[in-house]
């Protein structure tokens, strides 16, 4: 990346800089262990490969050790950049402000770490960093509690830890406030590092267990929050949308679900994939294909394992829309509150959209009671593992685009393949890749043709399974 026509400051002495070098070392060897914690949380939330801006770089180790494939790194110490240059030859390193970057450089992730104390102007830092964001972009902050003030001064006064003076001690409202105002949202908010010091077996079981609850949570050193801007995603009228129908014995549905299902922006496909009907539902769908050939309509019959989930996934690579979605083929939603999903994705509301029938009263017979008590607790432990609000975590309509769906696959493999329906793959991924999650309320009727393919108790405890694993790779990685 070439540099801005920006002037340069003073160039660093060598003096200066093995000086900022010595003083760098020293305190990290001392805090060693807290850097590395540090570390391994960036890592958890910045895949390798990514394009990487980090603000307060320092001698750049955080920026290397999330291995981005392009990574930029800024500081207003010239001597520290120096070091940083010389550790760190693969990476781009700038002394000075965000005024020093190209302005028509875009960024995957943009990282602050523990910087955000020490800015005369956050909310000027904010807005400046919105100019680099493409609409996928994450802003990860890395700050300290301000309940351990004290601690930290006295830490400071012992020498501990580097002197700090005039430190910013700001809140979660705080930050979520400024980062209101720079036009972006905090997507996830997480509690860090119980214990800054190895203390084994203590620190390993403070850090990655105990301060996931409450009240431990509250007491942690470090908080951090993963925030993304706010900005349309598609021009309007200009999305192209393909509807993924996962079909068995649904032979009556079919031609309703098409003759309801609206044209969606430039472009509305509907791609049927069909696991082994016994009812002439592929006979059906293929009629169908001809009857209306004004609608791009496709067949896929299902390969592989059985279950939902892989034609979901059948059906979204064989997809040509930039947006993706799931309707049910039993038409307990109505297809015609799609284009509400759409438009929700389109203006960048949300990432991952996802209906909720628990909102507007159903139809009689719509759900049975022991399906809805189990929804319902699903959705409290789902809220809690995915650390952001979910209501209905079985309703079938489901909307994301294809390049977010492309980040959920490259993590599908850490959940352990259990999903035969395709709803919590796409849910822990959404959550393990920090998209925003948004429900939308839809009406839920009773199936007019057909019998539904859930077993209550045997899904029920693969849900646990799957609960269980999610637990272990969302919240205790």
């Amino acid at each position: 990346m070439e540099d801005v026509a920006v002037p340069l400051p003073d160039r660093p002495s060598r003096a200066d800089v093995e000086r900022a070098a010595s003083e760098y070392d020293r305190w990290r060897r001392r805090n060693g262990y807290y850097y590395k914690q540090l570390s391994r949380l960036f890592r958890r939330h910045v895949p390798p490969g990514a394009s990487v801006l980090e603000i307060g770089c320092q001698a750049g180790d955080l920026l290397a050790a999330v291995g981005p494939a392009n990574g930029v790194g800024v500081d207003t110490d010239p001597a520290i950049i120096e070091v940083a240059r010389g550790r760190h030859p693969e990476l781009t390193f700038l002394t000075g402000g965000l005024e020093r970057l190209s302005a028509d450089q875009r960024f995957d992730y943009v990282l602050i770490c523990n910087a955000v104390g020490h800015m005369a102007d956050v909310q000027a830092v904010f807005t400046e960093v919105r100019r680099f964001c493409l609409p996928q972009t994450r802003i990860i902050v890395a700050y300290q509690n301000a309940l351990w003030e004290p601690i930290l001064t006295l830490a400071s006064a012992i020498g501990l830890r580097r002197p700090v003076s005039g430190q910013n001690w700001l809140s979660r409202d705080d930050l979520g406030n400024l980062f209101h105002l720079a036009g972006f949202e905090v997507v996830r908010q997480f509690c860090e590092i119980l214990c800054p010091k190895p203390l084994p077996p203590l620190s390993g079981l403070f850090n990655r267990f105990l301060v996931k609850f409450w009240p431990f949570k509250h007491l942690a050193l470090g908080v951090l929050l993963v925030a993304r801007p706010l900005m349309p995603v598609f021009e309007p009228g200009n999305e192209r949308v393909s509807v993924i129908v996962p079909t068995r014995n649904e032979r009556g549905n079919i031609e309703p679900l098409i003759r309801r299902t609206p044209r969606m922006g430039a472009f509305t496909e509907l791609i049927f994939v069909d696991g082994w009907s016994t009812d002439g539902t592929p006979d059906e769908v293929r009629r169908c294909v001809a009857l209306y050939p004004d609608r791009p309509i496709r067949f896929i019959a299902q390969e592989g394992p059985k279950g939902k989930g892989q034609a979901v996934r059948q059906g979204f690579d064989a997809a040509q829309g930039d947006i993706l979605m799931i309707l049910d083929a039993d038409l307990t939603v109505a297809p015609e509150d799609l284009p509400k999903f759409t438009r929700a994705l389109a203006d960048g509301v949300g990432e991952f959209i996802n209906g909720t029938r628990l909102v507007y009263p159903m139809a009689t017979q719509a759900m049975r009671f022991l399906n809805k008590c189990g929804n319902r607790s699903f959705s409290l432990l789902f809220t809690w593992l995915i650390g952001q609000r979910f209501r209905d975590t079985l309703c079938g309509t489901k909307v994301l685009t294809k390049s977010n769906y492309e980040r959920i696959k490259a993590v599908r493999g850490e959940f352990g393949g259990l999903d035969p329906f395709g709803d919590f793959d796409l849910i822990f991924g959404a959550a393990r890749t920090d998209l925003k999650i948004l429900e939308i309320p839809v009406r839920y009727g009773a199936r007019a043709y057909g019998q539904t393919n859930i077993r209550r108790f045997r899904d029920g405890w693969l849900l646990l399974r799957m609960s269980w694993r999610a637990f272990w790779r969302l919240r205790l990685r």
